[in-house]
């Protein structure tokens, strides 16, 4: 109980509104973390944690003692849990200067949700080739 006591102080020490990890965290760890003001999402997948720090400006540490204040990102306005349907959403959101984003699809079965994905790929892949290369052709007879 001591050592994860520690740990919580190692954090809270430099006030943070959130705490995100990719394992879990035990509910004493919670409960330190609550009463210092500070929520915590847990379990989340490594892409994900490499998108938050970028978008927040914050590095990803291993241990609580190694945190610097450098660590800490500070580039994010506002963070938000919204729930759509049956599912609670985090979003991160007023960033400064955001360098990610996700897009949420959402379909009435797998097989649509999977077309869904199919085509917003392929859309994704026509936006960038038009961005790195600005010349369209028309099709279907227009020529």
């Amino acid at each position: 109980m001591q050592e994860i006591a520690f740990m919580c102080n190692d954090i809270l020490k430099w006030k943070p509104d959130i705490v995100i990890t990719e394992k879990g965290v035990s509910d004493l760890a919670q409960h330190f973390l609550l009463k210092g003001n500070v929520s915590c999402i847990r379990r989340i997948r490594k892409t994900d944690n490499v998108r938050i720090a970028r978008v927040s400006g914050a590095k990803i540490v291993n241990r609580p003692e190694e945190i610097q204040e450098s660590d800490v990102g500070t580039e994010c306005g506002l963070f938000d849990i919204r729930k759509i349907g049956d599912e609670y959403f985090s979003y991160f959101v007023e960033c400064k200067a955001p360098t990610a984003c996700s897009i949420i699809l959402r379909g009435a079965s797998k097989d649509v949700l999977n077309e869904m994905e199919r085509n917003l790929h392929d859309c994704l892949g026509v936006s960038k080739n038009l961005y790195t290369d600005p010349r369209l052709v028309p099709g279907g007879g227009a020529a």
